[in-house]
């Protein structure tokens, strides 16, 4: 569910409408509801009521502070896997013991800055990583909570560039080597062994996968207990998928998940951590875009818009579907056409969707695309030098621009030329 809807025949978000917002920014923007982020993360935590837990949203979903600052308020831990992400959070007031520390490759800088400014937990993934984060600590004269990110080898019938729990990936330790580390671990100066972590991949619509991923987490705590680390907590990532079209075909819902949770590893006695962000974020946003032509080609339409593959990459490199909706609602009967909805940037990769049916527009009309706000506009750039866009965050009545369009001028002022030339 969202708080996007159609009222009196204008797309608005919660009671703003959108075209409002479009005549104040400009197109093309982003906008997030504030009741959607909100109800999205009360779901996910009413679904471990009864248990101890944490809830912690992956920053790198959306990074926006405004973002993190409403679901910190709300009580939310967060998931950073870079320093900027850290930083990001404790600018956002969330304090350490809040924030995990994920990633594959921590440098040695930032496992200090998250040592000296708080961490609750480093997700460790491999050895080198593990000897690293004990000499900083040891020389710090502090101790380093970790969890070792274990490597189920559980396939999590995902799309294969968001699968992270299989053999062949990069991340984490294999299961079956997990003893052996742990007891290395157990050994290391600076280093206080506090759980098991494990993370299968992103968009999973089926339960079972997350299943058999926790219940080798499970074989492993019981295991680990007996070659006596005191195992008393258990980071289950995140992943669960959202729909990304309007068909009868949904993912399970948190309620779904943290009942499985419960069932498979709740008489463990651990404290539950989980890393959801696209279930949080993603249905909370739109990108609002602008209709520059439309263009008859040989055999097919073009819409060509002025958002671009810069603006909104999930279509480009995952051939992700997104719902683009007009703004102004159609009339009743109105008959559809198939269009290619393309943007302007010189590489024909620049396609959000072939042969989409759409209502015919014109020159200025506005289109939204759904289930924006998760890996929109944190994997967003200035390729072809196209300014990064707005984002806009609503809460009831009223909006605030939370990024500014940057000036070219701004942009610009970054390069410097050798005084050579």
């Amino acid at each position: 569910m969202d708080h996007f809807l159609y009222k009196d025949g204008a797309l608005h978000a919660e009671d703003v409408a959108i075209s409002e917002i479009a005549a104040a920014v400009g197109t093309p923007f982003y906008v997030y509801s504030a009741a959607t982020l909100t109800r999205h993360f009360q779901l996910f935590d009413a679904a471990l009521e009864g248990t101890d837990h944490l809830v912690c949203f992956a920053i790198k979903s959306n990074s926006n502070l405004a973002v993190l600052k409403l679901l910190g308020n709300l009580g939310a831990g967060m998931d950073v896997v870079s320093g900027g992400e850290y930083r990001r959070a404790r600018a956002a007031g969330i304090p350490g013991e809040r924030i995990v520390f994920s990633g594959v490759g921590k440098t040695r800088e930032e496992i200090t800055l998250a040592l000296t400014g708080g961490v609750r937990q480093f997700n460790v993934e491999s050895e080198p990583e593990l000897r690293a984060i004990s000499e900083i600590a040891s020389a710090l004269g502090v101790v380093a909570p970790i969890a070792l990110r274990v490597n189920p080898d559980v396939d999590a019938k995902t799309h294969e560039k968001i699968a992270t729990g299989k053999s062949e990936n990069k991340f984490g330790i294999p299961i079956a080597k997990a003893r052996a580390v742990y007891a290395e671990a157990a050994k290391l100066s600076g280093i206080a062994v506090v759980g098991v972590d494990v993370h299968i991949g992103s968009q999973l619509t089926e339960l079972a996968p997350f299943e058999a991923a926790f219940t080798k987490v499970r074989d492993l705590t019981l295991a680990l207990r007996e070659d006596g680390h005191d195992i008393r907590r258990l980071d289950l990532g995140g992943g669960l998928g959202i729909p990304y079209t309007r068909s009868n075909e949904a993912p399970p819902l948190p309620t779904e998940y943290g009942a499985m949770i419960k069932r498979v590893l709740g008489d463990l006695g651990c404290e539950i951590e989980i890393e959801p962000g696209r279930l949080i974020s993603g249905n909370a946003g739109l990108m609002v875009s602008s209709v520059i032509y439309v263009k008859e080609g040989e055999g097919r339409d073009f819409l060509i818009l002025d958002a671009a593959m810069n603006d909104l990459v999930r279509p480009s490199m995952y051939g992700a579907h997104h719902d683009i909706v007009p703004v102004v609602e159609p009339a009743a009967g109105t008959e559809p056409a198939a269009f290619d909805i393309v943007g302007p940037v010189c590489e024909t990769g620049d396609t959000f969707a072939k042969g989409r049916n759409m209502t015919p527009l014109a020159s200025g009309d506005l289109v939204a695309f759904r289930s924006a706000g998760a890996y929109g506009a944190v994997m967003s750039s200035e390729y072809n030098s196209r300014p990064l866009i707005p984002e806009v965050l609503v809460e009831g009545d009223h909006f605030a621009v939370i990024r500014q369009r940057p000036s070219f001028e701004e942009m610009l002022s970054r390069d410097s030329i050798p005084v050579w030339l």
